[in-house]
């Protein structure tokens, strides 16, 4: 794996490349939230809006304590998610993962997978990361699936973790870690 160019963008997989989010990417990820069938599949399912995207640029992106991309198809350079490391802990070497496919014509054609693999790597070899974790409602069978053949193993079920749709709901805790 190589990068490209090292302010912008994250490559090595022939379908995908990530570059890194900007400012200009605020109405296309607020677009992409708010969607029903991605906001049904995370745990916060609030609306997004402007100013709480860039209050999470200013706290989070611009302090260090996460990073965002944004996933793009490597023929048409064409935009279609992001995936992200929140929470960076620089002591313990550790963060969590997100993602999400925000074009509904890109879902199911695994640029989720390719998109974490891409981002497993960067964690380990950029940020010099040595766990990855992530948080993923239990029904949410297709991206437990993505999330095991990007490397990603179960290590605890949650029942009843949260209160959503007027109903408990399981979490899976699923990591990674580097060199295994």
């Amino acid at each position: 794996m190589m990068k490209e160019n090292r302010d912008t963008q994250w490559s090595g997989d022939e379908e995908v490349f990530l570059r890194l989010m900007t400012q200009e990417d605020t109405d296309r990820i607020i677009g992409w939230r708010n969607q029903e069938f991605v906001r049904s599949r995370f745990i916060y399912r609030e609306p997004f809006t402007r100013q709480g995207h860039e209050n999470w640029i200013k706290t989070m992106i611009d302090t260090g304590r996460a990073v965002q991309f944004i996933i793009c198809i490597r023929e048409s350079e064409r935009a279609v998610g992001s995936v992200y490391l929140r929470d960076i802990d620089r002591v313990h070497h550790k963060a969590e993962y997100g993602i999400f496919i925000g074009e509904e014509n890109a879902q199911r054609k695994g640029y989720g997978t390719r998109a974490a693999r891409l981002m497993i790597r960067y964690a380990f070899e950029e940020e010099k990361l040595h766990k990855l974790m992530l948080r993923v409602l239990a029904e949410n069978r297709q991206a437990i699936r993505s999330y095991e053949k990007a490397g990603f193993v179960k290590e605890a079920y949650l029942r009843d973790e949260v209160f959503l749709e007027g109903r408990y709901q399981d979490v899976i805790y699923m990591a990674i870690i580097n060199g295994c």
